[in-house]
């Protein structure tokens, strides 16, 4: 099969390290595979970025993890107690941990990552809250105080989402939270091998031979991480179809994200399968920049909403290839739910109204900067019906294409959109990572609140009394009101969820569904 200019250009950068063609794919040891994008960020707390996330859960490993009923089960935790008022939390780690360096994991490694992971998240920031004391009890154990009652503090811990409170050396954890992380020393089942780390061509992982699993099998982040390979190489491969037609050739094993497009015809290729990873799929949505105009303004965000219209969304950047549907809520629609359009007031598509809205919000006519990753077959498509949206309104656009690891290091900078920073971009987040508001960091408000930098005090003031909260009834009316708020203010604007897939040679078998691609428990037969 004929492969297109890039891949050649791509397989000559890697020789000799990366050998191409059938030979080596069909290596029983080695996966070679096509990630999400290019990791430039290597720090899972410094970013949310999935890139990271999936990278770091290579590296690194979990107190906690949620098993594939979404149910946290102890990790690196051999077992825990809790006090009778519900205040005091003993946590004892499995004997035989080790730090890819060899030395041993401590109680102190933990309380320190703890404390640097809960600096950045929201849920995190919510557990410290009510920390009185976090403090090492001997060299395996380590205790939490807290200042009052919360049911949150295991979910926390056992968070499978960005940020996920990934441990690390007490020497790394003692690092700023928002100075990143360079040094990867892990505990996890894979080693980061620095020296073949090529930005924008590779990353390779090795199996960490000191690695200890869990005796139960493996279920989504819990269980036993057996590793069944020997290395793992993520290839980055831009150009969709060369990706594609190199899986099919057998070059790569497996395609991490394959563009919606070339679905169809990966699922017609011989000795490849196509198959949904994440049972409940991803939610697509539009972050916007509430410090500059035009979105500093109600009225602005208001008529980019009622601009939008997520089928169009939904059919850009899945088509019909896999399942999608329209939903409204911020915090993401059950299997159950309607698209809840309706009950939380999603004003619907109208243009003339919008632009109205538009023009009272004062819009002088400058360029409005959308973020576009041209890298990302799955984001993409959102940056151009973006425009699309805008220019509907009368305003103008300056789409500014880049990769997808340059967008996620420009979304952090606060500069004025015609001096390095941003107006809107379009991203995507796992249902399972968004379906409350402790969870969801990209609904976080005022201090607490994410790129784009809402701030809506009595949303902020609605999510802290959510989490506080333990009746049922009341926590479910405050969830209610704090959706319809988050539409009303337009923090940021659902376009849809959809159901993801990944692409895979048939001979690769052990592929555990979840929110991340898990390498462990994976071999080739």
């Amino acid at each position: 099969m004929r492969l297109g200019r890039r891949h050649l250009l791509t397989t000559a950068m890697l020789a000799p390290a990366v050998i191409s063609g059938r030979a080596r794919a069909a290596s029983p040891t080695v996966i070679r595979a096509v990630p999400i994008g290019d990791l430039k960020v290597l720090d899972p707390i410094w970013t949310t970025a999935y890139i990271t996330r999936n990278h770091a859960y290579m590296i690194w490993d979990t107190l906690f993890a949620l098993d594939a009923q979404n149910r946290p089960q102890p990790q690196m935790v051999e077992h825990y107690e809790v006090s009778a008022d519900q205040l005091t939390y003993t946590f004892t780690l499995r004997p035989g941990l080790l730090w890819h360096d060899g030395t041993a994991v401590r109680a102190a490694d933990c309380t320190a990552s703890i404390r640097r992971w809960a600096a950045k998240d929201g849920m995190g920031r919510a557990l410290l809250a009510v920390t009185a004391s976090l403090e090492p009890v001997d060299e395996r154990s380590f205790r939490l105080v807290l200042t009052r009652p919360v049911g949150f503090v295991i979910d926390a811990l056992g968070k499978i989402d960005s940020n996920v409170p990934f441990m690390m050396p007490e020497r790394l954890a003692k690092t700023d939270p928002n100075t990143q992380v360079t040094e990867m020393i892990g505990s996890g089942p894979f080693r980061f091998v620095k020296d073949a780390w090529v930005p924008g061509v590779k990353v390779v992982y090795e199996k960490f031979g000191g690695y200890v699993p869990r005796a139960e099998p493996p279920s989504q982040a819990a269980g036993g991480k057996v590793v069944k390979v020997d290395r793992v190489e993520l290839v980055y491969t831009p150009e969709a179809s060369t990706a594609a037609n190199a899986l099919i050739a057998g070059e790569f094993d497996l395609l991490e994200s394959p563009a919606p497009d070339l679905v169809p015809m990966l699922k017609k290729a011989a000795d490849v399968r196509v198959e949904a990873n994440d049972p409940l799929g991803y939610q697509l949505f539009m972050a916007i920049n509430h410090l500059y105009p035009p979105f500093d303004k109600l009225e602005a965000r208001q008529a980019l909403m009622m601009a939008v219209k997520q089928s169009e969304f939904m059919q850009g950047t899945v088509g019909d290839a896999t399942p999608w549907r329209e939903c409204a809520a911020v915090f993401g629609c059950s299997a159950q739910d309607t698209t809840e359009a309706g009950p939380l007031g999603w004003p619907g598509y109208h243009l003339e109204r919008a632009k109205k809205l538009w023009a009272a919000s004062g819009y002088d006519g400058r360029p409005i900067v959308i973020l576009d990753p041209a890298d990302n077959a799955t984001l993409h498509p959102g940056a151009l019906l973006t425009a699309d949206a805008v220019r509907r309104l009368g305003g103008n656009t300056d789409l500014q294409a880049m990769d997808w690891s340059t967008l996620t290091q420009r979304r952090a900078s606060k500069a004025a959109p015609d001096q390095g920073g941003w107006n809107l971009f379009v991203t995507n987040t796992t249902v399972t990572g968004i379906s409350n508001p402790l969870l969801d960091n990209y609904a976080k408000n005022c201090e607490d609140a994410w790129y784009g930098w809402s701030c809506d005090r009595p949303i902020a003031d609605m999510t802290k009394a959510w989490s506080f909260e333990t009746d049922a009834v009341k926590r479910e009316k405050i969830l209610r009101d704090l959706e319809r708020a988050h539409l009303e203010q337009v923090t940021l604007i659902p376009l849809g969820q959809y159901q993801s897939v990944i692409a895979a040679r048939t001979d690769l078998k052990g592929i555990i569904p979840g929110p991340a691609l898990f390498y462990w428990n994976i071999e080739k037969v």
